[in-house]
């Protein structure tokens, strides 16, 4: 049977930038926008604030947008702090770059193994699906969702009883799936 686990996002994560105050390193997402309109020119930021200090700063969502090249419901969202609004903008990696962020995704998530699953069964066939662009560890995943420790679950990786058409080294941020035989 096939089990259907979920990494699901559970608040923002943190946003990686150093503050000119205090030089802490990061920032915390809150969901505030600020839009300004300069005649037919409008400009919105994402706001964050320092998680030392709270100084805030602003990450560009917008710079000099003709007004009519906006989409309404996207300047209603940015009007009501849609915090559903800033998850998605900092999921993209071209505001990322555009403002030299990374984000910190620790305790920012969780696993969802859901109801049927059944870690201790002799073949576990697993489809892991990724709610939000999360970097994780698949191992970690793995280890975390089958009660076992990473080095146990490094060791069935190396004997072939943890086997995946995706590489499970390193860090992955899309859908994948694996079979574990005990």
């Amino acid at each position: 049977m096939l089990n259907n686990w979920v990494v699901m996002p559970t608040c923002l994560p943190l946003v990686l930038r150093r503050c000119h105050t205090c030089a802490s390193g990061s920032f915390r997402a809150n969901g505030k926008f600020r839009v300004n309109a300069n005649h037919k020119l409008l400009d919105a930021w994402l706001l964050a604030l320092c998680t030392t200090c709270g100084e805030t700063t602003k990450l560009t969502v917008l710079e000099r947008a003709h007004v009519r090249s906006i989409r309404p419901e996207l300047l209603d969202r940015m009007h009501d702090n849609d915090p559903g609004l800033a998850a998605e903008l900092l999921q993209d990696p071209v505001l990322r770059r555009r403002n030299r962020v990374a984000l910190d995704w620790t305790g920012a998530w969780r696993l969802d193994t859901g109801e049927s699953a059944n870690p201790q069964s002799e073949v576990l066939d697993v489809s892991v699906r990724f709610a939000a662009r999360i970097p994780v560890r698949p191992l970690r995943l793995i280890a975390e969702g089958c009660g076992l420790s990473r080095a146990e679950a490094e060791r069935l990786l190396t004997e072939g009883n943890l086997v995946s058409a995706t590489r499970l080294s390193g860090k992955l941020s899309g859908d994948f799936a694996f079979l574990l035989k005990r």
